[in-house]
């Protein structure tokens, strides 16, 4: 009840910022004929890695900035799949893919590309994996033509359209081939790419980068000329936006208010989520009761009202939201219970030993949820101490195994629901719990994206919720709504499962076409 009454004021506060801002997608009034010259995006953080596909920051906005120059066999736009690099393909068999390839897509550096890049590609990444794509399910990629390639899975995969020929990016052969360290090579051949924009200028310290349009580009030289990212605290960008200083940017859902007649897109799914990471392998968090106990302890609408504002969803222990649709209501909610707290953590046979929480500095948001974490679990008797660090500090601590519990989160909760797999049992990932110590789940998680029956598919999913609901590897704290506000100079629009593996961001190449 207490959800449907938030959603109700929320519904209430889009209504009457609906009265001076206009709400927009992507069939929003921009004229599609007129050139955009400079189109500039702010950004609080800033750098996100080289764009290339080795060098990259392994988070959605690296992933982002990298498919400007870089395309996929496929792509998305608001409504599903669209041509890539393949301007068609087909489902041969549940193992078998043929894509026929753009006739006149060409690198940067004007070579063709062919059936050849792509079967190089795929070898390429058994030695040298891309970060987000698993080419363990890949058997092998044949050349049919100069441009048709077939891919032979090695066993059923449910989501490969989405999480590999929509994800990973295609490399050009004459460049990587004899390449034994990909992370070697020099800018002016790492840039090299075929997407529609060429990258002219990247500054790691300032945080900034700069995209040139490309004519050549098989679908048509880009309507907008010049794509720039600048580094942006968010506090200045309602003013940055209103003076025209900056075209687009994420804000925060009191700041609607202070726009104008700018453009607001709200993000429709909840695909992100904070999440409480856990150092499962070390005591007491390697004991089941305490991690329970932590999720009894924290009040996770609480987060949701105070620290959202009442712009969100409280975190499922499952993991899933429960908009999703695939969520099990079924399983185990661990309901705000500090007493429930405190008889686990006696079973656990905690002795009040100091607890710290990592969170990320200089994100208000960030410092507010760490803040009311610690309220709550000193509520319930665990001594907390909150550690301020930078972005990518946590997260390197993060995957290194460094910290106790740690605030941190991530997108691509959308779509295939093989995100939970990925989330749960990648061992290579700072957004994955890499908890592997419950056989039983472990299976599931792996045999669910070979299921290609829907019936039986959800029967598996909706087990692994309950048993990693049971488990608790880590906590999904809560689910925010996410607003970006733009000038109607492009068409933003948020992708359709998002971006790739399902990012939730609505900077989508297409747009800027």
């Amino acid at each position: 009840m207490r959800n449907h009454m938030l959603w109700g004021l929320f519904a209430t506060f889009l209504l009457c910022a609906a009265l001076l801002i206009s709400f927009g997608g992507p069939m929003a009034a921009a004229d599609d004929d007129d050139e955009v010259a400079v189109y500039t995006i702010a950004d609080p953080i800033g750098d996100w890695g080289n764009p290339t596909p080795y060098e990259r920051y392994a988070r959605g906005p690296g992933y982002v900035r990298m498919s400007f120059v870089f395309d996929t066999l496929v792509w998305k736009d608001d409504e599903g799949f669209v041509p890539g690099l393949a301007q068609s393909w087909e489902e041969e068999s549940e193992t078998s893919y043929l894509f026929r390839l753009q006739p006149d897509a060409r690198w940067h550096d004007g070579e063709s590309i062919t059936a050849d890049d792509v079967v190089f590609t795929v070898d390429y990444n058994e030695d040298h994996p891309d970060m987000w794509v698993d080419n363990r399910i890949i058997d092998y990629a044949e050349k049919v033509d100069d441009h048709t390639v077939r891919i032979i899975l090695s066993e059923p995969f449910a989501p490969f359209m989405d999480q590999v020929a929509g994800t990973l990016p295609i490399l050009p052969e004459h460049i990587y081939q004899g390449v034994d360290d990909p992370l070697s090579l020099d800018d002016s051949l790492a840039w090299v790419g075929s997407g529609p924009y060429t990258l002219a200028d990247y500054d790691k310290a300032q945080g900034t980068y700069r995209y040139l349009a490309n004519d050549d580009y098989y679908q048509g030289s880009p309507r907008v000329r010049e794509i720039r990212f600048i580094k942006m605290a968010l506090e200045m960008v309602p003013a940055a936006l209103n003076r025209g200083e900056i075209d687009a940017a994420s804000i925060e859902p009191e700041m609607i208010d202070q726009l104008g007649s700018l453009t607001v897109v709200p993000l429709p799914t909840h695909d992100w989520t904070y999440m409480l990471m856990i150092n499962h392998h070390d005591s007491p968090f390697s004991q089941t009761e305490f991690r329970q106990a932590l999720a009894y302890a924290i009040d996770r609408q609480k987060l949701v009202d105070v620290a959202a504002r009442g712009f969100g969803l409280a975190g499922s222990p499952g993991l899933i939201p429960s908009d999703h649709d695939w969520y099990n209501p079924g399983i185990e909610q661990y309901d705000y219970d500090p007493d429930m707290a405190r008889s686990l953590l006696a079973a656990a046979g905690y002795d009040g030993t100091e607890v710290e929480i990592l969170i990320k500095g200089g994100q208000p948001k960030d410092e507010r949820i760490g803040e009311l974490i610690e309220e709550d679990l000193e509520a319930v008797g665990i001594d907390v101490n909150l550690r301020s660090l930078d972005s990518k500090t946590v997260d390197n601590k993060v995957s290194s195994w460094e910290f106790d519990l740690a605030l941190s989160g991530h997108g691509g909760l959308v779509g295939d629901p093989n995100f939970l797999a990925r989330d749960t049992i990648d061992m290579d990932s700072f957004n994955s719990a890499r908890y592997d110590e419950n056989g039983e789940l472990v299976d599931l998680l792996e045999s669910e994206a070979t299921e290609t029956d829907p019936d039986s598919r959800r029967d598996i999913i909706d087990e692994a919720q309950a048993l990693y609901a049971q488990d608790m590897p880590a906590l999904s704290l809560y689910y925010p709504d996410f607003f970006w506000a733009h000038d109607d100079e492009v068409d933003l629009f948020f992708t359709k499962n998002g971006v790739a593996l399902g990012v939730p961001i609505p900077l989508n190449k297409l747009a800027f076409l």
